[in-house]
């Protein structure tokens, strides 16, 4: 089965487009490097919960939304040699400054164990 890259973040709500402009311009190099799907999605129902929600783990701001994204790789060695290359990639040196607090991102990586399909 495919592998995983999570990543939650809090984005200026003000620079939505400059987000997804960034997403835009960095994203297709994981998709040159293996990755079979990114996807970046924009929160809209992002509910406050009791105990813990999406909006405490990335310490957003009133003024921020949080987004949810994933990679999507064929394996776990695609996936390393992918982001190996990528952090190699001069063309990452523009990526900075990114459009939002990359310090309080989440992320990690998931072996997928269950896929349903409609």
């Amino acid at each position: 089965m495919s592998y995983i890259d999570g990543f939650v973040i809090a984005a200026p709500t003000a620079s939505r487009q400059e987000v997804i402009d960034y997403a835009a311009r960095f994203d297709p190099m994981f998709l040159e490097l293996g990755a079979l799907r990114v996807v970046e999605c924009w929160g809209v129902d992002v509910p406050h919960g009791t105990v813990t929600d999406f909006h405490r783990a990335v310490q957003a701001k009133d003024d921020e939304t949080v987004m949810f994204s994933w990679i999507e790789w064929p394996d776990k060695a695609t996936r390393d040699a992918g982001m190996k290359q990528m952090m190699e990639d001069p063309r990452m040196e523009a990526a900075n400054p990114m459009p939002f607090d990359g310090k309080r991102m989440i992320f990690g990586s998931f072996e997928n164990v269950l896929d349903l399909r409609a």
